[in-house]
């Protein structure tokens, strides 16, 4: 019994241990945007002070950065929306049906996360200004569905596997099409998947920097990821902007995870057993 609880302690201690390391640079990063320049840079650290909205203040009152926070917004939230929408389908048509080239279309699916995205950047750039698509919210929707795509049919291809072939066969005595089928026994029960990787999607979306930095150079279309980095000069790192910035990218992320926080866990585990 002994053995028990002491092994029982060092599980819930090295739990513990591991989320203090995974919170703490959040926790650093809120608290230092709640700091003046000069706490910021002090040695040793200011572990108490006094919070200031000063830093805050001064981003919200720039428009470039409210408008960036809005960009990112309508790019993240479209790119997740077109990414479930033409995901679900296919990874109901790979989970639920034989057809010739099937393993080669899966390969192709995870193959596209294996590429670096700075060796497309360059290819990506000369073929968005030959089609005309430089400095759009369209070129960045495409260019992130294409990395996000994969994502949504790896997850919900697991998903749908893991439902009984039986619901699907008394739907069929049952009169029900195959658009039956997949909308109203499949993507109900899949709902953990596609809440998993609408949240990838979007977490993925809503952070990418290298693509927004190089296709889009028009101050009012850049996102809050680039404009977080605009801050940074060769003179000065302001860095109580800097952290503000980052703290009002993180929180919608951290809102949209918490709304659909229900279906994560079931998301992540369902069908990892049989």
């Amino acid at each position: 019994m002994s053995h028990s609880r002491l092994g029982s302690f060092l599980h819930g201690l090295g739990l513990l241990i591991v989320l203090a390391l995974a919170l703490f640079p959040f926790y650093w990063m809120v608290t230092s945007s709640l700091k003046d320049q000069t706490e910021l840079l002090a040695s040793p650290p200011h572990w108490l002070f006094v919070p200031t909205l000063a830093n805050y203040q001064d981003i919200f009152a720039d428009t470039k950065v409210t408008t960036a926070v809005l960009n990112s917004l309508i790019v993240a939230t479209s790119t997740t929306a077109l990414s479930v929408l033409l995901g679900t389908p296919a990874a109901y048509a790979l989970a639920r049906f034989e057809f010739r080239g099937k393993s080669d279309l899966w390969f192709w699916f995870i193959s596209n996360r294996m590429i670096s995205p700075i060796v497309l950047a360059l290819p990506v750039y000369l073929l968005s200004r030959q089609v005309g698509l430089l400095n759009t919210h369209m070129v960045l929707i495409l260019i992130y569905l294409t990395f996000n795509l994969p994502i949504v049919v790896w997850i919900c291809t697991d998903q749908f596997r893991s439902i009984p072939r039986d619901l699907e066969q008394s739907a069929r005595l049952e009169g029900a099409n195959q658009f039956d089928i997949f909308w109203r026994i499949y993507l109900p029960l899949g709902l953990p998947g596609v809440a998993v990787s609408a949240i990838f999607a979007f977490i993925f979306s809503w952070n990418e920097l290298l693509y927004a930095l190089v296709l889009i150079t028009s101050q009012g279309l850049k996102t809050a990821p680039v404009v977080a980095t605009n801050f940074m000069s060769g003179y000065e790192l302001p860095w109580g902007k800097i952290m503000a910035t980052g703290t009002v990218i993180v929180l919608p992320v951290t809102i949209f995870a918490l709304l659909v926080s229900r279906h994560m866990v079931r998301g992540l585990t369902m069908g990892a057993t049989k």
